[in-house]
């Protein structure tokens, strides 16, 4: 079984999660959180990588690990591959969001070589983990059940849960957010009948059904209200949930894991290409 890794994004708990198994890493999360993790691999050195998906708070510290490790293997879907090795697309993409902040929250995003990289589609058995593709939160998210434990790795696609709470929130941030690819990758996920789920916001759960069953509901309902509604009521209805689920703790590491302006637009941007196609 896997070791879980608060990686202390900005010095908070319960933000991001790191999952660490023999030397293989789930999604180490951003450079800012690099050195706090290295510490807690300590003495191990990471010697495999595998990306759920290519967002900073997963992916960001490929690079600066691949450059400490030379020998590290990293695992992504090919289709974000090319943005591993040349990060300039992604980082100007992230700049548009994140804008000053950039640097606080995710660090230094540096290329991996692509000696390093092993490009993935979804179907394989890698490291002892079965591959499949899970599009929806980002169209080239991809999932890992490792085969003895049966633990799931979902990144982002079973949601943000903040423990104890079971509160669900679907993380809907731009630019690819696809509802119908979603609501069939989590399908996937079901049929591999997992004993726990692992989040990366935050960490494993073993209601395995009823947690799926919840990021479902909550991707419907927030899909919904932005499609009847415009920013400043879906972020007041989405507060307002919040504030009735969850501690103040845990609403600001939900809220700092997942920012509801960045859930509304994606899922805006959802609607308006759904629009635009009809």
């Amino acid at each position: 079984m896997s070791r879980a890794i608060d990686l202390m994004h900005l010095d908070r708990d319960r933000v991001i999660c790191a999952y660490e198994l023999d030397g293989l890493v789930i999604d180490p999360g951003p450079e800012s959180c690099a050195q706090n993790l290295i510490d807690a691999l300590d003495p191990v050195a990471p010697r495999v990588l595998l990306l759920t998906h290519i967002h900073l708070d997963h992916a960001g510290a490929a690079g600066a690990l691949a450059d400490r490790f030379p020998d590290l293997t990293v695992y992504v879907h090919e289709a974000g591959a090319e943005h591993l090795i040349d990060p300039s697309k992604l980082v100007r993409s992230a700049q548009r969001l994140y804008g000053d902040d950039m640097g606080l929250l995710w660090g230094e995003v540096l290329p991996v070589p692509e000696e390093q990289i092993r490009p993935l589609r979804g179907g394989e058995l890698v490291e002892g983990f079965r591959v499949a593709a899970t599009p929806g939160h980002a169209s080239h998210h991809v999932c890992y059940l490792h085969e003895d434990s049966r633990d799931a790795y979902v990144g982002d696609m079973a949601g943000v849960r903040v423990p104890p709470f079971e509160h669900t929130l679907a993380p809907t941030p731009p630019p690819d957010i696809d509802v119908e690819a979603w609501l069939d990758s989590l399908h996937t996920i079901a049929g591999w009948a997992p004993q726990r789920l692992c989040l990366t916001h935050f960490g494993p759960v073993s209601d395995v059904e009823p947690q799926l069953h919840r990021l479902r509901t909550a991707l419907l309902d927030q899909a919904e209200l932005v499609r009847s509604g415009g920013e400043e009521e879906f972020i007041a209805r989405m507060e307002d949930d919040l504030r009735a689920a969850v501690d103040d703790d845990a609403l600001e590491s939900i809220e700092q894991a997942a920012p509801l302006d960045q859930l509304y637009l994606g899922l805006e941007r959802y609607w308006r290409k759904k629009a635009e196609a009809a």
